[in-house]
């Protein structure tokens, strides 16, 4: 069987994403048996899933709104702070409330 149309949610994950979620599934769901494989502690794998959760919340929340979720995924990369990720956010609301006056 094969997926023709990838959904949303999964496109925006990286490589290292797919891997992890590769690794969680073939453990069935065993964060210390994942933990294990990466040679780190449970809480860093915790922190991870918590993370990829966020960003496939990001993705699914923010599909009507494109630049706002490239903002919030920005920020959970640690790409940009989140304090930043806020302004830019808070302006791009602005700006768009002013649009559509």
């Amino acid at each position: 069987m094969s997926i023709d149309v990838v959904p949303e949610w999964m496109v925006n994950l990286d490589d290292e994403d797919i891997s992890f979620v590769k690794k969680f599934i073939l453990s069935s769901g065993s964060l210390k048996e994942v933990a294990n494989q990466y040679g780190v502690t449970y809480p860093t794998v915790r922190l991870r899933l918590d993370r990829l959760i966020q960003k496939i919340n990001i993705s699914e929340n923010n599909a009507s709104e494109p630049y706002v979720g490239l903002i919030k995924r920005l920020a959970l990369n640690e790409k940009i702070d989140f304090e930043t990720a806020k302004l830019l956010i808070s302006e791009y609301k602005k700006l768009s409330k002013d649009v559509e006056k």
